[in-house]
């Protein structure tokens, strides 16, 4: 397994920064103790979902008996719509009905930091599918250890951006946030582009036989 290469693509997906303009639409009536109750619940479930996905998720994916190949090449194409989203200035994961979902429970006071704030505006099926196809590279307990441990940096940049989003946002703007959110995405769709090319060459080994003449 490269191991940096989990923790890029954790990063362009989940893209805190992306979504702090919903962060503070959402929690701008709250009280401080609201919004930092919100901020640790948020962080904390961003990182259960990598973690879980990272050790259990293989499991899930052999219990519906769906070879890698195919789990690579749909979580590559879940990537790459996830990029193309990001290149249009959206979070990766959302959809507009989630932030409308996000703005009811808010009128009704209930809580947003699970759903949608965390799932899926910060994480979701594209996350889930990226950690599910690094774990299947691991070889040794301590890459697997390692994917574990990008969860908790996820958890902790999603709990400083959140905390600062007031002073991220004054700076940056709406366009500096875009300006991010696009660079994300770029990445993110060069990474999409090699799982999907890997899956591919996998399920029809054809095509790496042309490749490599």
């Amino acid at each position: 397994m490269e191991l940096f290469k989990p923790l890029i693509a954790l990063l362009a997906i989940v893209n805190p920064i992306g979504v702090i303009p919903f962060f503070i639409h959402f929690t701008q009536n709250f009280s401080r103790q609201q919004r930092q109750h919100t901020i640790r619940v948020s962080a904390f479930t961003a990182f259960i979902v990598v973690a879980v996905s990272a050790v259990a998720g293989l499991k899930v994916i052999e219990f519906f008996n769906i070879s890698l190949p195919s789990f690579q090449v749909g979580g590559g194409t879940l990537l790459l719509i996830s990029a193309i989203q990001m290149l249009n200035a959206q979070p990766a994961e959302s959809r507009q009905e989630d932030v409308q979902e996000g703005a009811s429970k808010v009128d009704a006071g209930a809580s947003i930091a699970v759903v949608p704030l965390t799932i899926p505006l910060l994480t979701g099926p594209a996350t889930i599918s990226t950690m599910v196809i690094y774990a299947e590279k691991t070889r040794h307990w301590w890459e697997l250890a390692a994917l574990v441990g990008y969860g908790v940096v996820v958890g902790l940049v999603t709990f400083a951006v959140f905390s600062a989003s007031g002073r991220i946002a004054r700076v940056l703007g709406q366009t500096g946030i875009n300006i991010m959110t696009r660079l994300m995405g770029l990445i993110l769709a060069a990474l999409a582009v090699e799982l999907l090319a890997d899956g591919l060459t996998k399920l029809f080994p054809v095509l790496a036989s042309h490749l490599a003449r």
